[in-house]
């Protein structure tokens, strides 16, 4: 007998050999029929997979992240084994499932596929999976994996054997169909009842530019026509809410060839939304007691270094600035962090001058690959709403919980509601990936775990997603789409003041080492734009908008009197502007919608004759004559509702 042990903490006895499949039925019928992958002991397994050791097992259903995953991975395979029926001679290289469907990269040699050819795959697909063919893996030899794909001339598959162990290789079979495969798979085939894909794409074969481009496939499927449906819709909306769009509908920013590929130009309107947002938190920050420090863009090599962030980030970053002297380096700042060391470093410090808290909007700089780039959610130049508090071991605790209050702030002041904290801890069986010792790990792992209790936040633990340096506690926010999205960390570092001797005086006259924590709310102030754009459709809170409203004069007749709005408006400070056009009244308001502007000020005989505005709501909603006075109350309180002061 084994014991297996729930996700519950109860444990039961099962006969040896009993499958996940086995365990769910011993629990409810209803379980088993909804079951379609595990894990065991933290690995990915079948539900047929035989349990020999006694262990702890997950049950996944289709609700679940890692259901979806094994899924959409399956899916992957039914579409290759589709592909290579249709277009005879493909060579398949790897088929992942990803956050939204999955994706299978091949090489077609002579052969194009295009959109117009989906719905036959798509018909291919769905003709395989009514086999309900079972997902069976089996364990080859590596001189038998090889032989197999170089008897199909598949240079790809080859290249991935030769990178992996005789003795770990596995290949995964269904109905006429087999695969290079570590396994993760749903029962069967037949569970998959509605796929579409999407679209076609050249992706270099590893990601690397220097290698064969091949076509990357990407989909989607569901165990529901339904859900297909449900998702279609929100991928229509999901379009017409994408940032790139939008940003360029509203202005905000735009990027160009010449300046360079993923270095965003902000235009005014965007810079001032930038501003409002650093000024909103810089006025939080000053309450919390933050200072304001200011570091350069560029550091010598020897600073990354002594950091780590060479060591870790030397790929992702620019090739190195020469000087005139030689052997003289710079690189394009990676990160803040090592600066802000620096200026901890700048002069001694007692305990009771600690903690200190340093703030900085610092842009840094990462080379992502070309193919990477996505409008301002990734970008090879980005400004962090960086701060790093350097404290006494024992004011960890409550600097954490002060950090997590002013994300909750910024949060509920921009209307992030639906969010989860997750915990990122290191992979205890890969320590290459990280620095310091296992000592100064548990430490700081123990205190973001305890700080996220305290705060009674709903939180998951994920192992293996720490920073190199310390573990760290990140927000998944959900958008308005019901897509989850990284938004706001905070770090614990017990290593870089180690590597860059940072100490302070204790009380007993002796030199001690801080503890830094890394924090940053918004992350990036591009990605966060870009999300809080999409998150809102470009309907910002009131109190961010570039214009709160716009003055719309039925004719040129009352231009005076709609200018005369504006300089009260303004006295409210209140952002307004006058459209004076010689336009139609119906064509200013259409305009007006585009722009999302929030509140539409329409005046004319009557407003100009009695001092009042006409207003209406973006959306439409028409809220009748009032004076200047009542409409600037009700902005001020529509502010105040959502923009509270930081406490």
């Amino acid at each position: 007998m084994i014991k297996i042990t729930l996700p519950d903490g109860s444990v039961k006895e099962f006969e040896l050999n009993s499958t996940p499949m086995d365990v769910a039925k011993s629990i409810s019928e209803g379980l088993a029929r909804n079951v379609i992958s595990a894990k065991f002991n933290g690995t990915t397994v079948e539900t047929t997979t035989p349990l020999t050791t006694d262990g702890s097992l997950i049950l996944y259903t289709w609700n679940d992240t890692e259901g979806k995953k094994a899924f959409w991975h399956s899916s992957s395979h039914v579409m290759a084994q589709a592909l290579e029926e249709l277009y005879p001679g493909v060579k398949l290289t790897i088929g992942p499932a990803i956050d939204n469907g999955f994706y299978y990269d091949i090489d077609l040699g002579e052969q194009s596929i295009s959109e117009k050819d989906f719905p036959t795959i798509e018909k291919k697909m769905l003709e395989i999976a009514r086999g309900k063919h079972e997902f069976k893996m089996r364990s080859a030899t590596k001189a038998d994996a090889l032989t197999y794909y170089e008897d199909q001339g598949n240079e790809f598959k080859v290249e991935l054997i030769e990178n992996l162990e005789d003795g770990t290789i596995t290949f995964c079979d269904h109905a006429t169909f087999t695969d290079l495969c570590r396994g993760g798979h749903i029962p069967n085939t037949g569970i998959i009842k509605a796929v579409k894909l999407l679209n076609a794409a050249g992706a270099y074969w590893r990601g690397d530019e220097n290698k064969p481009q091949l076509t990357r496939i990407y989909g989607v499927s569901f165990p529901k026509q339904k859900d297909l449906k449900e998702y279609l819709e929100l991928l229509e909306e999901a379009k017409k809410r994408d940032h790139r769009k939008l940003g360029k509908e509203l202005e905000l920013f735009t990027f160009s060839r010449k300046v360079g590929q993923g270095l965003p130009l902000w235009l005014p309107k965007g810079a001032a939304l930038r501003e409002r947002l650093e000024q909103f938190l810089r006025k939080a920050q000053k309450k919390a007691g933050y200072e304001q420090v200011v570091s350069p863009h560029i550091g010598q090599k020897e600073l990354y270094v002594t950091s780590g962030h060479y060591a870790k980030y030397g790929e992702d970053s620019f090739q190195p600035i020469h000087t005139p002297a030689e052997g003289e380096e710079f690189l394009l700042k990676p990160m803040n962090c090592p600066h802000h060391c620096e200026i901890y470093n700048s002069r001694p410090w007692s305990y009771k001058e600690l903690p200190k808290r340093y703030a900085e909007f610092g842009t840094v700089y990462r080379y992502e690959q070309s193919g990477e780039l996505h409008g301002l959610t990734r970008v090879r130049g980005f400004t962090q709403d960086d701060a790093h508090i350097f404290c006494t071991p024992e004011q960890l605790d409550e600097e954490f919980r002060n950090v997590i209050d002013l994300v909750l702030y910024v949060f509920g002041s921009l209307g992030f509601e639906n969010f989860t904290a997750q915990v990122s801890l290191r992979d205890s069986e890969n320590p290459d990936k990280y620095i310091g010792s296992d000592e100064n790990w548990e430490k700081a792992e123990s205190a973001i775990i305890n700080a996220t209790k305290e705060k009674g936040l709903n939180y998951v633990i994920e192992t293996g997603e720490a920073a190199f340096y310390g573990p760290k506690l990140d927000f998944m926010v959900k958008d308005a789409l019901g897509r989850s999205w990284q938004l706001g960390t905070i770090q614990v570092d017990y290593n870089l003041p180690e590597r860059f001797d940072l100490s302070y005086k204790g009380s007993d006259d002796k030199l001690h080492r801080p503890v830094m924590i890394h924090r940053a709310p918004f992350g990036s102030m591009e990605r966060f734009i870009a999300i809080l754009l999409e998150h809102t459709a470009g309907n910002f809170p009131l109190w961010l908008m570039p214009e709160q409203c716009i003055i719309l004069s039925l004719s040129e007749k009352y231009e005076k009197y709609a200018k005369n709005v504006l300089n009260l408006l303004e006295n409210h400070e209140i952002r307004a502007l006058v459209d004076n056009r010689n336009e139609t009244i119906g064509k200013k308001i259409r305009e007006s919608e585009t722009q999302k502007m929030p509140y539409m000020l329409i005046v004319g005989e009557n407003e100009a004759k009695e001092g009042t505005v006409s207003v209406r709501k973006h959306g439409g909603e028409d809220l009748g004559s009032m004076s200047i006075e009542a409409f600037a109350d009700l902005i001020k309180t529509e502010i105040n509702s959502i923009l509270k002061p930081f406490k």
